[in-house]
């Protein structure tokens, strides 16, 4: 969660084990991967979090899902696709 809402500039296996204090993203990717969630408990424990850290009355929490431009064209993963943020496929 730490990780999710650090300042990080990107936001992958790596470098939110690095900000947890891993060497490497192994570790993450079994908890992950391997762990079984219910999906209720999990919300709760999201709601709890906001609600202790940034409830306030008068606040507002604006959730949007748009990420960030791609670079490159070579990569895997990376193609024209829908971003919020640059208005338009891209």
């Amino acid at each position: 969660m730490r990780g999710l809402i650090s300042a990080l500039e990107r936001k992958n296996g790596w470098t939110l084990a690095e900000e947890a204090g891993h060497t490497g993203p192994d570790r993450l990717h079994r908890f992950m991967n391997r762990i079984e969630w219910d999906a209720d408990e999990v919300l709760a424990d999201v709601r709890d979090y906001v609600v202790d850290n940034l409830g306030d009355r008068d606040a507002v929490l604006i959730v949007d899902d748009t990420g960030f431009l791609k670079k490159g064209v070579r990569s895997a993963g990376v193609q024209r696709q829908y971003s919020g943020t640059a208005g338009a496929c891209v």
